[in-house]
Protein backbone atom coordinates (compact mmCIF):
# COMPACT_ATOMS: atom_id res chain seq x y z
CA UNK A 1 0.00 0.00 0.00
CA UNK A 2 1.40 3.37 -1.04
CA UNK A 3 1.58 5.77 1.89
CA UNK A 4 0.93 9.50 1.59
CA UNK A 5 3.69 11.97 2.28
CA UNK A 6 4.45 12.16 5.99
CA UNK A 7 2.83 8.81 6.82
CA UNK A 8 4.94 6.03 8.27
CA UNK A 9 4.14 2.50 7.16
CA UNK A 10 3.96 -0.40 9.62
CA UNK A 11 5.36 -3.80 8.69
CA UNK A 12 3.28 -6.75 9.90
CA UNK A 13 5.54 -9.31 11.58
CA UNK A 14 4.96 -12.92 12.58
CA UNK A 15 4.21 -13.72 16.20
CA UNK A 16 5.68 -16.63 18.15
CA UNK A 17 2.38 -17.64 19.77
CA UNK A 18 -0.43 -17.71 17.18
CA UNK A 19 -3.93 -18.28 18.57
CA UNK A 20 -4.64 -21.14 16.18
CA UNK A 21 -2.48 -23.41 14.02
CA UNK A 22 -3.99 -25.16 11.02
CA UNK A 23 -1.91 -27.93 9.43
CA UNK A 24 -2.15 -28.22 5.63
CA UNK A 25 -1.17 -31.68 4.43
CA UNK A 26 0.08 -32.58 1.00
CA UNK A 27 -2.04 -34.93 -1.07
CA UNK A 28 0.62 -37.54 -1.82
CA UNK A 29 -1.46 -38.95 -4.64
CA UNK A 30 -0.59 -35.83 -6.62
CA UNK A 31 3.18 -36.35 -6.14
CA UNK A 32 5.50 -38.30 -8.46
CA UNK A 33 6.07 -41.92 -7.41
CA UNK A 34 8.76 -42.37 -4.74
CA UNK A 35 9.51 -42.38 -1.02
CA UNK A 36 9.02 -39.16 0.96
CA UNK A 37 9.82 -38.07 4.52
CA UNK A 38 8.45 -35.05 6.37
CA UNK A 39 11.17 -32.41 6.97
CA UNK A 40 9.10 -29.53 8.37
CA UNK A 41 6.60 -26.83 7.46
CA UNK A 42 6.47 -23.51 5.65
CA UNK A 43 4.34 -21.12 7.70
CA UNK A 44 2.25 -18.11 6.82
CA UNK A 45 0.18 -16.08 9.29
CA UNK A 46 -3.10 -14.24 8.77
CA UNK A 47 -3.97 -11.46 11.23
CA UNK A 48 -7.69 -10.97 11.74
CA UNK A 49 -10.12 -9.99 14.49
CA UNK A 50 -13.17 -11.58 16.02
CA UNK A 51 -15.85 -9.14 17.17
CA UNK A 52 -18.31 -10.93 19.41
CA UNK A 53 -20.45 -10.56 22.50
CA UNK A 54 -19.50 -12.59 25.55
CA UNK A 55 -22.12 -13.14 28.27
CA UNK A 56 -21.04 -14.83 31.49
CA UNK A 57 -23.83 -16.23 33.65
CA UNK A 58 -22.99 -16.83 37.30
CA UNK A 59 -25.16 -19.45 38.99
CA UNK A 60 -24.76 -19.34 42.76
CA UNK A 61 -25.50 -22.68 44.34
CA UNK A 62 -28.28 -22.73 46.95
CA UNK A 63 -28.25 -25.30 49.74
CA UNK A 64 -30.99 -25.93 52.23
CA UNK A 65 -30.54 -27.68 55.56
CA UNK A 66 -33.03 -29.98 57.28
CA UNK A 67 -34.58 -27.02 59.06
CA UNK A 68 -35.34 -25.19 55.81
CA UNK A 69 -32.53 -22.63 56.13
CA UNK A 70 -31.04 -21.70 52.78
CA UNK A 71 -27.43 -20.80 52.06
CA UNK A 72 -26.39 -19.13 48.79
CA UNK A 73 -22.84 -19.15 47.43
CA UNK A 74 -21.41 -15.60 47.24
CA UNK A 75 -21.22 -14.00 43.81
CA UNK A 76 -17.88 -12.53 42.67
CA UNK A 77 -17.14 -9.01 43.87
CA UNK A 78 -18.88 -6.45 41.69
CA UNK A 79 -21.54 -8.83 40.40
CA UNK A 80 -24.52 -7.20 42.11
CA UNK A 81 -27.38 -7.16 39.58
CA UNK A 82 -29.39 -9.68 37.61
CA UNK A 83 -27.99 -8.14 34.41
CA UNK A 84 -25.08 -5.69 34.20
CA UNK A 85 -22.19 -4.51 32.04
CA UNK A 86 -18.71 -5.94 32.55
CA UNK A 87 -15.53 -4.00 33.23
CA UNK A 88 -13.94 -4.69 29.85
CA UNK A 89 -17.00 -3.34 28.03
CA UNK A 90 -16.89 -0.20 30.17
CA UNK A 91 -13.17 0.19 29.48
CA UNK A 92 -13.78 -0.18 25.75
CA UNK A 93 -16.52 2.46 25.86
CA UNK A 94 -14.35 4.94 27.77
CA UNK A 95 -11.46 4.34 25.37
CA UNK A 96 -13.67 5.16 22.38
CA UNK A 97 -15.32 8.14 24.06
CA UNK A 98 -12.44 9.84 25.86
CA UNK A 99 -9.43 8.79 23.81
CA UNK A 100 -10.71 8.24 20.27
CA UNK A 101 -13.26 11.06 20.79
CA UNK A 102 -16.13 9.14 19.18
CA UNK A 103 -19.52 10.75 19.92
CA UNK A 104 -21.88 8.92 22.29
CA UNK A 105 -24.44 8.22 19.55
CA UNK A 106 -21.87 6.46 17.36
CA UNK A 107 -20.58 4.42 20.30
CA UNK A 108 -24.14 3.34 21.01
CA UNK A 109 -24.55 2.27 17.37
CA UNK A 110 -21.24 0.39 17.45
CA UNK A 111 -22.24 -1.72 20.43
CA UNK A 112 -25.64 -2.42 18.90
CA UNK A 113 -24.55 -3.13 15.31
CA UNK A 114 -21.24 -4.90 15.89
CA UNK A 115 -21.86 -6.69 19.17
CA UNK A 116 -25.60 -6.91 19.61
CA UNK A 117 -25.41 -5.21 23.01
CA UNK A 118 -27.84 -2.41 23.88
CA UNK A 119 -25.96 0.46 25.54
CA UNK A 120 -27.67 3.79 26.10
CA UNK A 121 -25.98 7.18 25.90
CA UNK A 122 -26.73 7.53 29.60
CA UNK A 123 -24.79 4.34 30.33
CA UNK A 124 -21.82 5.60 28.30
CA UNK A 125 -21.87 8.79 30.37
CA UNK A 126 -22.03 6.71 33.57
CA UNK A 127 -18.98 4.66 32.48
CA UNK A 128 -17.02 7.91 32.09
CA UNK A 129 -18.27 9.10 35.47
CA UNK A 130 -17.14 5.85 37.10
CA UNK A 131 -13.69 6.12 35.52
CA UNK A 132 -13.43 9.73 36.70
CA UNK A 133 -14.22 8.77 40.29
CA UNK A 134 -11.78 5.86 40.30
CA UNK A 135 -8.98 8.11 39.03
CA UNK A 136 -8.95 10.54 41.95
CA UNK A 137 -5.91 8.82 43.57
CA UNK A 138 -4.09 9.01 40.23
CA UNK A 139 -4.75 12.75 39.91
CA UNK A 140 -3.49 13.43 43.44
CA UNK A 141 -0.35 11.42 42.74
CA UNK A 142 0.22 13.03 39.33
CA UNK A 143 -0.07 16.53 40.76
CA UNK A 144 2.44 15.73 43.49
CA UNK A 145 4.89 14.30 40.94
CA UNK A 146 4.52 17.32 38.65
CA UNK A 147 4.88 19.84 41.49
CA UNK A 148 8.08 18.13 42.62
CA UNK A 149 9.65 17.71 39.17
CA UNK A 150 12.75 19.52 37.91
CA UNK A 151 11.12 20.63 34.65
CA UNK A 152 7.49 21.43 33.91
CA UNK A 153 5.74 22.44 30.69
CA UNK A 154 2.59 24.55 30.94
CA UNK A 155 0.02 25.71 28.40
CA UNK A 156 -3.67 26.57 28.15
CA UNK A 157 -6.31 26.65 25.43
CA UNK A 158 -9.85 27.92 25.18
CA UNK A 159 -12.74 25.45 25.41
CA UNK A 160 -16.49 25.83 25.03
CA UNK A 161 -18.65 24.56 27.90
CA UNK A 162 -22.35 24.76 27.06
CA UNK A 163 -21.77 27.89 24.98
CA UNK A 164 -19.55 29.72 27.48
CA UNK A 165 -15.82 30.37 27.14
CA UNK A 166 -13.62 28.45 29.58
CA UNK A 167 -10.00 27.34 29.63
CA UNK A 168 -8.27 24.00 29.72
CA UNK A 169 -4.93 24.14 31.55
CA UNK A 170 -2.12 21.68 30.99
CA UNK A 171 0.90 20.91 33.17
CA UNK A 172 3.16 18.09 32.04
CA UNK A 173 6.61 16.60 31.68
CA UNK A 174 7.96 13.54 29.88
CA UNK A 175 6.29 11.13 32.37
CA UNK A 176 3.17 12.83 33.76
CA UNK A 177 0.26 14.90 32.47
CA UNK A 178 -2.43 16.98 34.18
CA UNK A 179 -5.36 18.63 32.40
CA UNK A 180 -7.87 20.76 34.26
CA UNK A 181 -10.81 22.94 33.09
CA UNK A 182 -11.52 26.32 34.67
CA UNK A 183 -13.49 29.48 33.94
CA UNK A 184 -10.32 31.55 34.32
CA UNK A 185 -7.20 31.65 32.17
CA UNK A 186 -4.92 33.20 34.79
CA UNK A 187 -3.54 32.62 38.25
CA UNK A 188 -6.96 32.00 39.83
CA UNK A 189 -7.15 28.77 37.85
CA UNK A 190 -3.49 27.89 38.35
CA UNK A 191 -3.78 28.38 42.10
CA UNK A 192 -6.88 26.18 42.30
CA UNK A 193 -5.18 23.36 40.38
CA UNK A 194 -2.45 23.45 43.03
CA UNK A 195 0.63 22.47 41.01
CA UNK A 196 2.38 25.77 40.24
CA UNK A 197 2.12 27.25 43.77
CA UNK A 198 4.24 24.30 44.98
CA UNK A 199 6.59 24.12 42.00
CA UNK A 200 10.26 25.13 42.37
CA UNK A 201 11.92 23.85 39.20
CA UNK A 202 12.12 25.24 35.66
CA UNK A 203 8.75 26.20 34.16
CA UNK A 204 8.61 26.25 30.36
CA UNK A 205 5.79 28.35 28.91
CA UNK A 206 4.80 30.85 26.20
CA UNK A 207 5.15 34.03 28.31
CA UNK A 208 1.56 34.34 29.52
CA UNK A 209 1.91 36.91 32.34
CA UNK A 210 0.13 34.75 34.92
CA UNK A 211 3.03 32.30 34.94
CA UNK A 212 5.39 34.98 36.21
CA UNK A 213 3.44 35.18 39.44
CA UNK A 214 5.16 31.98 40.52
CA UNK A 215 8.64 32.18 42.03
CA UNK A 216 10.22 29.36 40.05
CA UNK A 217 12.79 29.50 37.24
CA UNK A 218 11.22 30.44 33.90
CA UNK A 219 12.04 29.31 30.38
CA UNK A 220 10.32 30.77 27.32
CA UNK A 221 9.23 28.84 24.24
CA UNK A 222 11.45 29.76 21.30
CA UNK A 223 9.10 28.13 18.81
CA UNK A 224 6.74 31.01 19.66
CA UNK A 225 9.56 33.54 19.27
CA UNK A 226 10.52 32.14 15.86
CA UNK A 227 6.92 32.30 14.63
CA UNK A 228 6.59 35.89 15.83
CA UNK A 229 9.95 36.88 14.32
CA UNK A 230 8.88 35.35 11.00
CA UNK A 231 5.72 37.43 11.14
CA UNK A 232 7.65 40.65 11.77
CA UNK A 233 9.98 39.91 8.85
CA UNK A 234 7.14 39.00 6.47
CA UNK A 235 4.92 41.95 7.43
CA UNK A 236 7.43 44.70 8.25
CA UNK A 237 10.66 43.52 6.58
CA UNK A 238 12.67 44.24 9.74
CA UNK A 239 16.15 42.80 9.31
CA UNK A 240 16.64 42.48 13.08
CA UNK A 241 13.75 39.99 13.23
CA UNK A 242 15.21 37.85 10.47
CA UNK A 243 18.69 37.96 12.06
CA UNK A 244 17.35 37.08 15.53
CA UNK A 245 15.41 34.13 14.13
CA UNK A 246 18.51 32.83 12.32
CA UNK A 247 20.63 33.27 15.46
CA UNK A 248 18.15 31.40 17.67
CA UNK A 249 18.13 28.51 15.19
CA UNK A 250 21.95 28.55 15.10
CA UNK A 251 22.06 28.48 18.90
CA UNK A 252 19.71 25.49 18.96
CA UNK A 253 21.89 23.56 16.50
CA UNK A 254 24.99 24.36 18.53
CA UNK A 255 23.35 23.16 21.75
CA UNK A 256 22.23 19.90 20.11
CA UNK A 257 25.71 19.29 18.68
CA UNK A 258 27.24 19.96 22.11
CA UNK A 259 25.00 17.35 23.75
CA UNK A 260 22.41 19.65 25.29
CA UNK A 261 24.42 22.49 26.84
CA UNK A 262 27.13 24.98 25.85
CA UNK A 263 30.32 25.89 27.68
CA UNK A 264 30.06 29.22 29.49
CA UNK A 265 32.41 31.01 27.07
CA UNK A 266 30.55 29.77 23.99
CA UNK A 267 27.21 30.71 25.50
CA UNK A 268 28.43 34.22 26.26
CA UNK A 269 29.57 34.74 22.65
CA UNK A 270 26.07 33.92 21.46
CA UNK A 271 24.58 36.28 24.03
CA UNK A 272 26.76 39.13 22.82
CA UNK A 273 25.61 38.54 19.23
CA UNK A 274 22.00 38.38 20.43
CA UNK A 275 22.27 41.70 22.26
CA UNK A 276 23.99 43.40 19.33
CA UNK A 277 21.26 42.37 16.85
CA UNK A 278 18.52 43.69 19.13
CA UNK A 279 20.44 46.91 19.85
CA UNK A 280 20.97 47.57 16.14
CA UNK A 281 17.31 46.80 15.56
CA UNK A 282 16.31 49.90 17.52
CA UNK A 283 16.72 51.94 14.33
CA UNK A 284 14.17 49.78 12.50
CA UNK A 285 11.85 49.37 15.45
CA UNK A 286 12.09 52.40 17.77
CA UNK A 287 9.81 52.99 20.76
CA UNK A 288 6.85 55.32 20.18
CA UNK A 289 7.68 59.01 20.20
CA UNK A 290 6.16 60.32 23.42
CA UNK A 291 6.58 63.91 22.21
CA UNK A 292 3.82 63.34 19.67
CA UNK A 293 1.48 61.98 22.34
CA UNK A 294 1.40 65.06 24.58
CA UNK A 295 -1.84 65.34 26.50
CA UNK A 296 -2.84 61.70 25.95
CA UNK A 297 -3.33 59.52 28.98
CA UNK A 298 -2.76 55.83 29.54
CA UNK A 299 -0.17 53.39 28.32
CA UNK A 300 1.65 54.29 25.12
CA UNK A 301 0.67 51.82 22.41
CA UNK A 302 3.50 49.82 20.85
CA UNK A 303 3.59 47.80 17.69
CA UNK A 304 3.71 44.01 17.82
CA UNK A 305 7.28 44.18 16.56
CA UNK A 306 8.29 46.57 19.33
CA UNK A 307 6.58 44.49 22.00
CA UNK A 308 8.44 41.41 20.78
CA UNK A 309 11.77 43.22 20.76
CA UNK A 310 11.29 44.53 24.30
CA UNK A 311 10.28 41.08 25.51
CA UNK A 312 13.38 39.49 23.98
CA UNK A 313 15.55 42.14 25.64
CA UNK A 314 13.90 42.12 29.06
CA UNK A 315 13.57 38.33 29.29
CA UNK A 316 16.88 37.41 27.69
CA UNK A 317 17.80 34.91 30.43
CA UNK A 318 14.48 33.09 30.10
CA UNK A 319 14.66 33.00 26.30
CA UNK A 320 18.26 31.71 26.24
CA UNK A 321 18.20 29.44 29.29
CA UNK A 322 18.28 26.39 26.99
CA UNK A 323 21.97 27.12 26.25
CA UNK A 324 23.11 26.86 29.88
CA UNK A 325 20.86 24.25 31.51
CA UNK A 326 20.82 20.74 30.05
CA UNK A 327 17.27 19.94 31.12
CA UNK A 328 15.78 23.06 29.51
CA UNK A 329 14.40 22.54 25.99
CA UNK A 330 14.46 25.03 23.13
CA UNK A 331 10.66 24.96 22.83
CA UNK A 332 7.52 24.25 24.80
CA UNK A 333 6.45 21.71 22.17
CA UNK A 334 5.79 18.98 24.75
CA UNK A 335 2.98 21.07 26.25
CA UNK A 336 1.62 21.95 22.82
CA UNK A 337 1.61 18.28 21.80
CA UNK A 338 -0.07 17.28 25.07
CA UNK A 339 -2.85 19.82 24.60
CA UNK A 340 -3.40 19.25 20.87
CA UNK A 341 -6.03 16.51 21.24
CA UNK A 342 -8.16 18.87 23.30
CA UNK A 343 -8.42 21.11 20.25
CA UNK A 344 -9.38 18.08 18.17
CA UNK A 345 -12.11 17.26 20.69
CA UNK A 346 -13.56 20.75 20.32
CA UNK A 347 -13.56 20.46 16.54
CA UNK A 348 -15.41 17.14 16.70
CA UNK A 349 -17.90 17.88 19.46
CA UNK A 350 -18.10 21.68 19.32
CA UNK A 351 -18.38 21.99 23.09
CA UNK A 352 -18.67 20.21 26.39
CA UNK A 353 -22.25 19.98 27.61
CA UNK A 354 -21.31 20.66 31.22
CA UNK A 355 -18.37 21.42 33.50
CA UNK A 356 -18.73 17.86 34.87
CA UNK A 357 -18.22 16.44 31.38
CA UNK A 358 -15.14 18.62 30.90
CA UNK A 359 -13.72 17.41 34.22
CA UNK A 360 -14.34 13.77 33.26
CA UNK A 361 -12.53 14.31 29.96
CA UNK A 362 -9.57 16.09 31.57
CA UNK A 363 -8.93 13.56 34.34
CA UNK A 364 -9.34 10.53 32.08
CA UNK A 365 -7.15 12.09 29.36
CA UNK A 366 -4.55 12.95 32.00
CA UNK A 367 -4.44 9.27 32.96
CA UNK A 368 -4.26 8.03 29.37
CA UNK A 369 -1.59 10.56 28.40
CA UNK A 370 0.48 9.55 31.43
CA UNK A 371 0.06 5.84 30.69
CA UNK A 372 1.26 6.38 27.14
CA UNK A 373 4.33 8.21 28.45
CA UNK A 374 4.93 5.32 30.88
CA UNK A 375 4.73 2.81 27.95
CA UNK A 376 1.50 1.20 29.20
CA UNK A 377 -1.12 -0.04 26.72
CA UNK A 378 -4.13 2.26 27.02
CA UNK A 379 -6.79 -0.44 26.71
CA UNK A 380 -5.08 -2.47 29.42
CA UNK A 381 -4.79 0.65 31.60
CA UNK A 382 -8.56 1.17 31.40
CA UNK A 383 -9.28 -2.51 32.02
CA UNK A 384 -7.16 -2.30 35.18
CA UNK A 385 -9.14 0.74 36.27
CA UNK A 386 -12.48 -1.06 36.05
CA UNK A 387 -11.05 -3.94 38.05
CA UNK A 388 -10.35 -1.49 40.87
CA UNK A 389 -6.62 -1.34 40.22
CA UNK A 390 -4.09 1.25 38.99
CA UNK A 391 -0.70 0.70 37.28
CA UNK A 392 2.36 0.26 39.47
CA UNK A 393 3.71 3.74 38.66
CA UNK A 394 0.85 5.29 40.65
CA UNK A 395 2.24 5.35 44.17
Amino acid sequence: MKMGKGHVGVTLKKVDDPDEIKIIKLNRRNLPPGKYKKIGYESRQVFDIEISRMVTEYQAEILEDSNGNQFVAPFPEGVTKAVQYGGDLKAHSVYMSQYQLIPYKRIQEYFSDQLGIPVSEGSIYNFNQEAYGSLEPFEVNANEKLAGSALLHADETGININGDRHWLHSASNDLWTNYFPHKSRGSEAMDSIGILPLFGGVLCHDHAKAYYKYSCIHSLCNAHHIRELEGVWENDKHQWARDTKSLLEEMNRAVNEAGGMLEAGESEKYRQRYRLILKNGEAECPPPDKANLKGKRGRVKRTKARNLMERLIEFEDDALRFMDNKIVPFTNNLAENDIRMTKVQQKISGCFRSMEGAKYFCRIRSYLSTCRKQAINLSQALQLLFRGELPDFVG
